[in-house]
């Protein structure tokens, strides 16, 4: 009798948690989404909901029974003092359940670990050299689940993707990109011309689907890449500048205004804010152009997930309500319009 494909998704309400339940869900697993109790999850087909703290290895287990795969969604808030609190225990965490039910560890990684020396292609052998306070708290974390793997109760596999964007709030395109998109105005981290990883979730989140239908054939412990895009500033204002310009943000034929984010003044809001403090830290990685190399991803799973660029962009926009915006505020404007057109008629 073929095993049901159960999976357990930890922190299933934060970014990338919901974009795995949804991209389990839609393989036709069977879907345990977990969230702390008095958090409610959206009605999604084939996701069951599950309120328990991370921690509560006993009802997870109980809640999850079959489980092959665990997916870990949990992460600390963006500050030196949260990851340094609250990482190590989220970790233990994912180690303990999957430990319990037998299953494959997932962990979503970022590119943290190369750390500024970081060269233009990261494979998966490449050398970690991480040189920033959470480069060292992920190789830390990786270093433990790894270890937790030797006794062969468990396995587990690290995904490493670029900047994350899509499937919610809460990234550089939202938070710093899109502004002032409405007004004709691109507001960009790093430099135009510099080269630098980013992960569309959704694709992402489908890569870890494929990844657990071939998690059999996979050593106790591995690191894989997702590609996702190497882009530009200057892609990015492109990509942008088309949607601005259908949606009457900018005149036919004009370009997007690119300015450059302040890091003198993000480091004085560092002063006072902690989370930006720890985003300051991670400026090298808008200077150094690298892409992440996905052999040992396509060579267990074929090519990997690829929205095309515009279409991820687009999608991404549409759900942080940009587009649709634009749709009401012209809809509004027809109305008046029709409304003056109807009283200059009587």
């Amino acid at each position: 009798m073929t095993q049901p494909s159960i999976v357990l998704v930890l922190g299933a309400r934060g970014r990338f948690g919901l974009a795995a339940a949804r991209a389990f869900a839609q393989a036709g697993w069977q879907v345990h989404a977990q969230l702390r109790p008095g958090v409610a999850g959206p009605a999604i087909a084939g996701v069951q909901w599950l309120a328990a703290e991370p921690g509560d290895t006993a009802r997870l287990a109980a809640a999850a029974r079959g489980a092959n795969v665990v997916v870990q969604g949990l992460s600390p808030v963006y500050t030196h003092k949260a990851w340094r609190r609250d990482l190590p225990g989220l970790t233990q965490a994912a180690i303990d359940v999957t430990r319990a039910l037998g299953a494959t560890l997932m962990l979503p990684a970022s590119v943290y670990n190369f750390g500024e020396t970081m060269p233009a292609q990261l494979r998966e052998d490449t050398v970690q050299a991480a040189s920033t306070f959470k480069g060292r708290m992920r190789m830390d974390s990786e270093a433990r689940v790894r270890a937790a793997t030797q006794d062969g109760r468990m396995k587990a596999v690290v995904i490493r993707g670029g900047d994350f964007f899509g499937s919610g709030t809460g990234s550089w395109l939202d938070q710093v990109m899109l502004k002032d998109i409405q007004r004709g105005k691109l507001t960009y981290p790093g430099a135009m011309n510099v080269p630098t990883a980013w992960a569309y979730l959704p694709d992402m989140a489908s890569s870890f689907v494929a990844v657990a239908g071939r998690r059999h054939v996979l050593a106790a412990f591995e690191a894989l890449h997702f590609a996702g895009y190497s882009l530009t500033g200057q892609d990015w204002a492109d990509a942008l500048g088309a949607i601005a310009r259908e949606h009457g943000w900018l005149p036919s034929g004009g370009s997007l205004r690119s300015v450059s984010l302040s890091w003198w003044m993000m480091r004085a809001l560092g002063l006072v804010l902690p989370q930006v403090a720890a985003l300051c830290e991670m400026r090298y990685q808008w200077r150094t152009p690298h892409a992440l190399v996905n052999t040992r991803m396509a060579a267990l799973t074929g090519a990997e997930p690829h929205t095309p660029f515009p279409e991820a962009v687009r999608a991404s926009m549409a759900e942080l309500g940009l587009l649709t915006q634009r749709i009401e505020s012209a809809v509004k404007e027809s109305t008046v319009t029709m409304q003056a057109f109807e009283r200059s008629a009587s």
